[in-house]
């Protein structure tokens, strides 16, 4: 049978230092999935990166807005983390993406290693669930000149130095004075980034399908001041008062050294990762898995 796909690239992890399959284990796992590839009638290609740090020569090679204008589909192996980097790099292209999880369950990177060889074939005829998360575009800005711009798919975090004391924060939501906040820091999450730092500092979880982000203080001085969920279609702005060692991290994979009277703005970005999964998937499911809810249940 003919591939919904034609052109598929294949993208492994990034970061020596994140979990995942390193050295020849990522080597080996690119090989057998491209061969599966291969055999449902897909031309594939390896993302630049990945060629670099696995040795693969055999396969043509192309950078990450090259495989957005050219290729149909990307097919992630590795970890969130890995998925997070490509996705949003691919995401103003539309190219949508498969991940294949080696290591932990991820919650993006949803099929198991061990399953992809009965799952992928299915998806590559064209049954899966599409599954679209917009991202974030935060801007830096400093004496009213932009310094530094990214896209988050998880969150953007304000936070302080890891010796120094809290930081003081002013919070505006859709131009409007929301409170000067004493904290370590401060998360503004996606909805799927509330299953990440957001889950873990006390934020709530949101359904992927909710246009909202959520606000979580870390460690606030005012024990009062507690998460709140808000629209997407406003604008976050967070101006640091005082602190030492500031900085702003977009999915804790690029930082920004803050100053103070810098605002961080935050907004909803005008794309979308399109993320594909096995058909009959769902976010409940997921989060029964990953987090072992009802365990010993169906």
């Amino acid at each position: 049978m003919t591939s919904k796909f034609r052109h598929v690239a294949l993208i492994g992890k990034y970061h020596a230092s994140s979990a995942g399959p390193t050295g020849d284990s990522l080597r080996q796992a690119l090989e057998d999935i491209a061969h599966l590839l291969e055999r449902q009638g897909c031309e594939v290609v390896l993302e630049a990166e990945t060629a670099s740090n696995t040795g693969i020569a055999h396969y043509p090679v192309l950078t990450a807005d090259e495989i957005g204008s050219r290729c149909d589909l990307g097919l992630v192996v590795g970890g969130d983390g890995t998925m997070l980097g490509i996705g949003r790099r691919l995401a103003r292209f539309g190219t949508p993406l498969i991940g294949i999880n080696q290591g932990r369950l991820g919650f993006i990177t949803d099929i198991p290693f061990d399953a992809y060889r009965t799952t992928l074939p299915a998806m590559l005829q064209g049954e899966y669930e599409e599954d679209l998360r917009p991202l974030m575009h935060a801007k830096v800005v400093r004496d009213e000149r932009t310094v530094y711009e990214a896209l988050a798919m998880n969150d953007v975090v304000v936070n302080r130095g890891a010796t120094s004391g809290m930081v003081e924060l002013r919070v505006e939501v859709g131009g409007r004075f929301v409170a000067n906040q004493r904290a370590d820091g401060l998360i503004i999450s996606s909805p799927t980034g509330s299953t990440a730092y957001s889950l873990s500092a006390g934020g709530p979880m949101l359904h992927p399908s909710i246009p909202g982000w959520v606000l979580v203080p870390i460690a606030p001085h005012t024990l009062s001041n507690r998460p709140i969920v808000l629209s997407d279609a406003t604008e976050v702005a967070v101006e640091v008062v005082s602190g030492r060692d500031v900085s702003a991290n977009f999915d804790m994979q690029s930082l920004a050294s803050l100053l103070h009277g810098d605002r961080i703005l935050v907004k909803r970005s005008e794309h979308c990762a399109r993320f594909l999964h096995p058909e009959g998937w769902n976010y409940f499911a997921t989060l029964r898995k990953k987090l072992r809810w009802n365990e010993g249940g169906s």
